[in-house]
């Protein structure tokens, strides 16, 4: 998972600014969940720190909002102004994304600004890896959809 997204930035860098600035917003929420899954460092045998928690929370909502606010909003600008139009597989993809912004909205609600300790976060290791394996999930059908779209955009309407 790690790896994935320096792959994307490789592949998609230079396209698109706000493209840019999504696929740097992945790599800060990679290294912010990094250190709370206990994955470097001194996390491993801990909860992670109520600032770590809170800084990987951040990120995590930064990131989804990056997506449905920038991003989406930009390809739809670029789409009105070269006349092209949506299509069943993009809406589709799009529609699975979608999907996965409640349980990672559900994770921020349940951790961010709480108070840890052993006892109130039992199923924290479990909720963490869960959402990693959706973070995952929603990079592989973001980097799908970005080239749907850029393929979309590379030919004009009624072509």
């Amino acid at each position: 998972m790690l790896n994935k997204p320096e792959k994307a930035q490789r592949e998609w860098i230079g396209n698109v600014d706000v493209i840019n600035y999504w696929l740097t917003l992945r790599q800060q929420l990679l290294v912010e969940y990094s250190k709370v899954a206990g994955l470097v460092g001194d996390y491993k045998k801990h909860l992670p720190s109520e600032d770590k928690l809170n800084h990987f929370c951040g990120a995590l909502v930064d990131y989804i909002s990056a997506g449905h606010f920038k991003i989406y909003d930009m390809v739809m600008e670029r789409w009105q102004s070269t006349g092209f139009t949506t299509n069943s597989d993009i809406d589709a993809l799009y529609a699975r994304i979608i999907e996965t912004t409640e349980p990672l909205l559900n994770f921020d609600d349940k951790y961010s600004n709480a108070e840890l300790n052993e006892n109130n976060f039992a199923g924290f290791d479990n909720d963490v890896s869960t959402i990693g394996e959706i973070i995952e999930l929603r990079f592989e059908q973001e980097d799908m959809l970005i080239q749907l779209i850029t393929d979309s955009l590379a030919i004009p309407p009624g072509a």
